[in-house]
């Protein structure tokens, strides 16, 4: 046994946030985790995902020929950090990445091997993908195409989304894509074929690309097994293109037939880039190689200083204020907006009204007409007013509150103006004989719970449409179907 001191355990403070994968495994079979863990690339993948406390723990037991006693592995654990450790194994176990937690802990013998394979290499079953052969009559693909390309790919997801399908967009989302954010609740169809966006749609706008790719991802293997599509297959090219190399291209031919089919999905998304539809060469870009990383999957650059790359950045709210803030809200509620990035203006169109566009500068006001209607599209008052915020200029971050508080009052009483009132489709029940008859039958409703509205004084009340067949049966036999 390797000679290891007490496991250095992260405090709850700095404890990082579980990635948004580890659910959807944990709720898949031992068998299909057993199958996923034959690829060297995805066992890798899933250790890059998983905390540093679990990946700590990994590699104690990976060079491991035989199981260890849980109270051996329990007195490496310092007091303060058991819990943290309890809920580490349990992850682990909820993944069958370690068996006999009861008793003795020891790594699944799949898991294991393939894991070994990955890091010190071995093996021929291309799981890290298959380069492709050079071939001098082309140039292969650079830096800056792929870039490009999954920038332009990204944008035009995003763009839709914001102009609702309604804006003269130079390029429309394949159908693939339209529908995968339908299922994904970011878009809605209203009046025919046309798409909204949701309040769920928007709040997707504010979380960074990273985030927004696997939130589609997540649907996406949501939707394998209607697809007739292998999960395992499905998991398993991900994570290949995850640990393949940014700029260089990989050959077609050893995929199975559903990571074929994938590639054309994962051309829409902007993950793969291919010379043609036909070709049996591709190239996976920033958006594929950092699925399991932290590196950004988007060119990077400061979004206020006009440059190409800011639209891919456009949308990453959770980085640095200084560099993504770029609003000014003055307390009369005129918004001026330093960016010439046309993504970030369609997003503010979504809840102001633009009075003028300059190069650099959009200015607009926030009017109770605007926030209605950014409200009758389901985003909410506390978006709108988080976006403000995560998206404010540094000069605002100087004062205390950040955004005027009167602004945020009235934004949030044109909320509760057009929350008063709520409609709903029911009967209403009046012109009774005597008070008695209409007591009677108004404390049957209230017994089945659909009364909505009474007024005693004009013996009536308004009852739901769904208990409206009980209280009739219930009327028709107390007069005699009179």
């Amino acid at each position: 046994m390797p000679s290891v001191e007490a496991l250095p355990l992260p405090t709850p403070a700095s404890e990082n946030v579980p990635h948004a994968l580890l659910p959807f495994l944990r709720s898949q079979s031992q068998n299909t985790l057993t199958r996923l863990y034959q690829r060297p690339s995805s066992c890798l993948s899933i250790f890059r995902l998983l905390g540093p406390l679990e990946r700590q723990l990994i590699m104690n037991l990976l060079w491991l020929e035989s199981a260890i006693q849980v109270s051996t592995m329990a007195a490496w654990v310092v007091p303060e950090g058991r819990k943290l450790y309890d809920e580490a194994l349990a992850e682990m176990a909820g993944l069958h990445i370690i068996q006999n937690y009861a008793s003795k802990l020891a790594l699944n013998p799949t898991f294991k091997l393939s894991m070994r394979q990955a890091i010190t290499g071995g093996g021929s079953t291309s799981s890290f993908g298959v380069p492709a052969e050079k071939d001098d009559k082309r140039q292969p693909s650079g830096l800056e195409t792929l870039d490009s390309y999954a920038l332009e790919r990204w944008e035009t997801i995003l763009h839709y989304m914001v102009s609702s399908g309604q804006g003269q967009l130079p390029t429309k989302p394949s159908q693939g894509v339209l529908y995968l954010l339908q299922r994904s609740c970011l878009m809605k169809p209203v009046h025919g074929s046309t798409l909204q966006i949701t309040s769920s749609g928007f709040q997707f706008l504010l979380h960074s690309p990273h985030d927004q790719l696997w939130s589609l991802l997540l649907q996406y293997l949501h939707m394998a097994e209607e697809r007739q599509m292998d999960l395992v297959e499905v998991l398993s090219f991900l994570f290949m293109l995850s640990t393949m190399e940014l700029g260089r291209e990989y050959s077609a031919e050893p995929l199975s037939e559903t990571q074929k089919a994938m590639l054309e999905d994962l051309r829409d998304y902007g993950l793969v880039w291919q010379r043609k539809a036909s070709s049996k060469r591709f190239s996976p870009t920033r958006l594929a190689t950092t699925l399991t990383s932290l590196s950004p999957p988007l060119p990077t650059s400061n979004t206020s200083s006009g440059s190409r790359a800011a639209p891919g950045t456009s949308v990453a709210l959770t980085s640095g204020a200084g560099q993504q803030g770029f609003i000014v809200l003055e307390t009369n509620y005129r918004i001026y907006a330093y960016t010439d990035n046309p993504l970030q203006t369609a997003v503010l169109n979504l809840f102001i009204t633009m009075k003028y566009r300059f190069p650099n500068l959009v200015v607009g006001m926030l009017t109770r007409e605007s926030v209605r209607k950014a409200l009758g599209n389901g985003i909410s008052a506390e978006q709108i007013i988080s976006y403000l915020t995560t998206h404010a200029h540094p000069q605002m971050r100087k004062n205390n509150p950040l955004l005027p508080v009167t602004v945020q009052d009235q934004i949030r009483l044109w909320e509760l103006e057009r929350n008063r009132l709520k409609s709903a489709e029911g009967f209403l029940y009046r012109d009774f004989a005597s008070q008695a008859d209409y007591e009677y039958v108004l404390t049957y409703a209230k017994q089945l719970d659909v009364v909505l509205w009474e007024n005693p004084a004009k013996r009536c009340f308004f009852g739901t449409m769904e208990g409206h067949g009980n209280v009739r049966g219930f009327i028709e036999r107390r007069t005699g179907g009179g």
